[in-house]
C-alpha cells in the first residue's frame, strides 16, 4: 500500500478509534465502511486488519475478568461463532473474487443493522434464554465475524436481553469478541491469506488508534450518552446508506 493510500487509511483509523472511545460503538464499523466506499484497501484485507485490532483490544481488556463471566452462556455461543467464522471467511474469498459489489452492499446493510441497534434497547428478560439461543447469535456473530470483522451486533442485542448483571455482559462480550476474532486470525493465517500488507496496516494502525483513545478519553465531546448514541447511529446510518447507494445507483 503506498502512502497515498496508507495516510487516509491511518486517518480514517485515528476517526474511528476516537469516535469509539466517544460512544462505545462502531471502531470495525466506520474502518470497514470508510475504507471500503473510498476505495483504500481491498475488503478482505481490511476485515483482517479490524479483526486483529479487536484482538489486540480484547486481550488488553480481559486480564482480571474471567471470574465475572457466564461461562455456560460462552460455551454455547462458542459453539455457533466456530464454524461460522470459517463459514464467513470461505464466502468473503468467493464474493471478493466473483460478486465485489454484492459484498459492498452486504457490509453496507450490516452497517444500517449496527447504527439501529444502537437505537434500540431490548427489554429484559426474566428467565435466561435457552442455550440453543446462543448458538444461535453466536452463529450470527461468527458469520458478520467471518465475513466483515464485525461480530458484534447480534450477539450484544442477544446478551443484553439476558438477566444477567451488566459488568457480567460486558466481560462476556469481550470474551466472544476475543474468541471471533482469535479464530478468525487463525484461520486466515491457515488459509495463507496473512500478508505482510495486513500485518504492516495493524501495525501502523495500532499505536493510531491507541493516541485517538487517549485524545477521546482526555477531550470527549461535550454531549450526552443519548445523545452520542444518535450520533453514532447517523453516522453509521450515513455510511452504509452510502455503500449501498454506490452499488444500486
Amino acid at each position: 500500500m503506498g502512502v497515498e493510500h496508507l495516510l487516509p487509511f491511518l486517518g480514517i483509523a485515528a476517526l474511528a478509534g476516537y469516535f469509539q472511545t466517544v460512544t462505545g460503538f462502531g471502531l470495525g464499523m466506520i474502518v470497514m465502511g470508510a475504507t471500503s466506499g473510498l476505495g483504500i484497501a481491498p475488503v478482505a484485507s481490511v476485515a483482517a486488519v479490524v479483526s486483529l485490532m479487536t484482538l489486540i483490544n480484547c486481550l488488553v481488556a480481559l486480564p482480571g475478568r474471567l471470574q465475572h463471566i457466564d461461562w455456560p452462556s460462552v460455551r454455547a455461543a462458542g459453539l455457533g461463532i466456530v464454524p461460522m467464522i470459517v463459514a464467513g471467511v470461505l464466502l468473503l474469498e468467493y464474493l471478493s473474487g466473483s460478486a465485489a459489489s454484492l459484498l459492498r452492499l452486504l457490509l453496507g446493510l450490516v452497517i444500517l443493522y449496527g447504527g439501529a441497534s444502537l437505537l434500540l434497547r431490548p427489554s429484559r428478560q426474566i428467565a435466561l434464554s435457552p442455550r440453543r439461543s446462543f448458538v444461535l447469535f453466536g452463529g450470527l456473530s461468527g458469520l458478520l465475524g467471518g465475513l466483515f470483522g464485525i461480530a458484534g451486533p447480534p450477539l450484544i442485542y442477544h446478551c443484553y436481553r439476558q438477566p444477567i448483571e451488566p459488568v457480567r455482559i460486558r466481560n462476556l462480550l469481550i470474551l466472544l469478541f476475543a474468541v471471533t476474532s482469535g479464530v478468525r486470525t487463525l484461520f486466515v493465517v491457515s488459509q495463507g491469506q496473512m500478508n505482510t500488507e495486513i500485518l504492516l496496516l495493524t501495525a501502523w494502525s495500532v499505536p493510531v488508534i491507541a493516541l485517538a483513545t487517549y485524545l477521546g478519553r482526555r477531550f470527549p465531546l461535550p454531549f450526552a450518552p443519548l445523545a452520542m448514541r444518535r450520533i453514532a447511529f447517523f453516522v453509521l446510518m450515513l455510511i452504509g446508506m452510502s455503500l449501498i447507494l454506490a452499488e444500486l445507483i
